[in-house]
């Protein structure tokens, strides 16, 4: 499904000719594309529009043209004014009825006053200038009363923003603009006859001009982020929409184009083109969105509390939960990309899951009140069978069964299933034992999940069984934060950046930044190398001012502690924002927080084990958090210890441990926080409490495996 020319058109209801705000405006894009246009009467908007089609349909281009009013009424209505089912009888009844003159005079609520006397009660439209006379329209909503039709269509409790389309008068009064607008538009599809089509009360594949209800609102952000390059929000949601529709692929719009409706609720009320798939809508409009950038962190966030000189972990960690936010902007993905992202918005349900009830097991269906007793049953079978994805369109009579396999939507009389292997069959007839209970081996529509559920909320990261949930209830993008981009950066002279090059006796090799680099890749981020810079303060300076234009957030190791003679806790000292915490901890202890250009630094111990664990009790939470996520501690869980240890009162320990054959925890030979082959030795930590503790073999302690680190 593809349109050459995309016309769209924001409707007014006005009584006289006006320009601006609440008029009338059309938004054209697409091979025909301008700017959008004012016309200052409903008259000059649909010769406008009559022009651009018929250049259009000369040129042999497709034009859609959407319109921002309500193209169908609630269920019953179509019948019971004009005597004939469907909405297209309503636009015939209304291109009769309405006057609407070319200064915008219009007889709209003294016709709604005569088709409310055709029904009993007061309603169902209402609204009305105060001072005019119309006692058969009232003014409030609230004065009607015995009105024998909905509130709103069906479309509207998808999107409940929507305006319910009996409203006249006020704010929000589509109810004038459909009357007004179905009368024109009716004339208009005379005129075109075989080459225009109505979405959906029509088929559309051989339409020339294609007439569909739209709702700007629909892109309401978008519309507000790009709001200051035009004159009023009117010509925004025009222009944007128009340029969105365009910009979707011949796929998407189909997708757009099929709504899951029932087709008598389509062929009477209508559908919103694009209802419940905002998000597939705004696809067309990310590469017209500006360049956001992303909020920054207060000068002040990391400050020390007064009065603490050692602050022990769980408070540093809470300091650090409140002075974090995230840092990433916002975009929408396709649900097969959006694996490890972290939502940005509350996905919700766009359908049930399972959307119909249905059989949980191959064997066979019937009404369970056609049983008698306890059994045993023989049931004659009806011709055909019920299947996932070839339901049995009839109805199952009472005292019937048919055959039906796993997944398979309960066909019409059919809400109990017994086991195929509990039965026997010669073809015709079905018998099993009993007793049976009423609904076994069903499920029910929605049991898992109904549509407009919360499914998972904003600040989750998506992992393989969240995109398998988020595609059953049929949402197909999903709005995220953009991955977070860490850069790691290490300084020093004595530091050698290639593992494979000669490191002269003085020096070593760089272990902190690898490590680093991969935490990161493991939990899901971009990880920006910024590489290895000697104690030279301009390099360093040009390396910071580097990572806070390609990153995030920086890590750094060493250097950036408390010593004065460090040449980064310098630089961040005198240009950027410096703190160092000293958590109360081993290994570990310095934490040096900092802001680059608003961008944040985390600088972690020099020494591995010290870098390792800082980060994973640190770095881990806080990176989530500037991510979009939740500031998150992992699970941790009892086991007898393996090893013996006295431990002294004031610092929370980390030690490097991996469980036994027998679920005890064994500990490495050595503590030094610079002996890496431990880390690589463990599988997890074993955390000490701050208090003094004296530790036995069978005593319990709490272990943490690197997996609930994200590892």
């Amino acid at each position: 499904m593809k349109f050459d020319d995309i016309l769209i058109l924001d409707w007014s209801a006005a009584k006289e000719p006006k320009r601006g705000k609440d008029s009338v405006w059309i938004g054209h894009a697409g091979a025909g594309a301008t700017a959008p246009v004012n016309p200052v009467t409903r008259s000059e908007a649909m010769a406008l529009l009559r022009g651009r089609i018929a250049t259009a349909r000369a040129a042999g281009r497709r034009v859609l043209v959407g319109a921002d009013f309500p193209f169908g009424y609630p269920k019953g209505f179509a019948w019971s004014l004009t005597g004939r089912e469907g909405a297209l009888a309503l636009w015939s009844w209304f291109a009769r009825e309405v006057e609407d003159a070319d200064n915008n005079a219009n007889n709209r609520f003294e016709l709604a006053a005569r088709i409310n006397r055709s029904f009993p009660g007061l309603g169902p439209f209402w609204g009305r200038p105060a001072g005019l006379d119309l006692p058969d329209l009232p003014e409030k909503g609230s004065h009607r009363h015995s009105v024998p039709f909905p509130e709103r269509r069906q479309v509207e409790a998808r999107e409940p923003k929507a305006q319910p389309v009996w409203k006249l008068y006020t704010t929000g009064s589509v109810g004038s603009q459909a009357m007004l607008g179905i009368a024109r538009l009716a004339a208009l599809k005379a005129e075109l006859g075989d080459d225009c089509a109505v979405w959906p009360f029509e088929p559309t594949e051989h339409a020339g001009v294609v007439l569909a209800e739209v709702w700007p609102s629909l892109l309401a952000s978008e519309v507000k982020a790009l709001q200051d390059r035009y004159s009023c929000q009117d010509e925004a949601q025009v222009d944007l929409l128009a340029k969105a529709l365009t910009n979707l692929s011949s796929e998407d719009l189909s997708d757009l184009m099929q709504p899951e409706a029932d087709q008598d609720i389509l062929t009477e009320e209508g559908w919103i083109l694009g209802a419940g798939r905002a998000a597939l809508l705004r696809q067309g409009l990310v590469k017209d969105l500006p360049d956001l950038v992303p909020p920054r962190l207060r000068n002040d966030c990391f400050a020390m509390p007064q009065g603490v000189d050692w602050m022990p972990v769980d408070l540093a960690l809470d300091r650090l939960n409140a002075a974090l936010a995230p840092v990433t902007t916002i975009e929408t993905v396709q649900i097969a990309k959006a694996g490890g992202r972290v939502l940005a918005a509350d996905a919700i349900a766009r359908r049930a899951n399972p959307p119909h009830a249905n059989s949980a097991v191959d064997g066979y269906g019937f009404a369970h009140s056609s049983l008698t007793g306890d059994g045993p049953f023989t049931l004659p079978l009806a011709e055909g069978r019920a299947a996932a994805g070839q339901p049995f369109g009839g109805h199952v009579a009472p005292g019937q069964a048919i055959r039906i396999l796993t997944g398979a939507i309960l066909p019409d009389g059919v809400d109990t299933v017994v086991l195929e292997e509990d039965c026997a069959t010669d073809g015709g007839r079905v018998a099993f034992d009993g007793p049976m209970k009423p609904r076994i081996n069903t499920r029910k529509a929605g049991e898992d999940m109904a549509e407009g559920q919360l499914a998972l909320a904003a600040g989750h990261r998506l992992s393989a069984p969240d995109l398998a949930l988020l595609s059953a209830l049929g949402l197909g993008t999903v709005q995220v934060f953009r991955r977070l981009r860490v850069a790691v950066l290490s300084t020093g002279d004595e530091l050698v950046a290639d593992p494979g090059a000669i490191a002269d006796p003085h020096q070593i090799y760089d272990a902190n930044r690898p490590m680093l680099l991969e935490l990161a890749r493991r939990w899901g981020y971009d990880a920006v190398d910024l590489g290895h810079v000697g104690d030279d303060p301009k390099k360093i300076s040009q390396k910071l001012n580097q990572g806070a234009r390609t990153a995030d957030v920086i890590l750094t190791s060493g250097g950036a502690s408390a010593g004065d003679e460090d040449h980064v806790s310098r630089l961040l000292r005198t240009k950027g924002d410096l703190t160092s915490w000293r958590i109360a901890m081993k290994p570990g202890r310095p934490l040096a927080l900092a802001l680059w250009q608003g961008v944040p630094v985390l600088g972690l111990p020099g020494n591995p084990v010290a870098a390792f664990v800082c980060a994973l009790i640190f770095g881990r939470p806080a990176l989530a958090r500037l991510a979009g996520g939740r500031f998150d501690m992992p699970k941790g869980f009892t086991v007898p210890a393996a090893f013996s240890k006295s431990k002294k009162a004031g610092r929370r320990e980390y030690l490097r441990a991996r469980l036994t054959g027998e679920g005890t925890a064994e500990v490495f030979r050595s503590e030094g926080s610079g002996r890496i082959s431990g880390l690589s030795w463990a599988d997890g930590l074993v955390e000490l409490p701050d208090q003094a503790a004296e530790i036995i073999p069978g005593s319990p302690v709490r272990f943490i495996p690197f997996g609930n680190f994200g590892l």
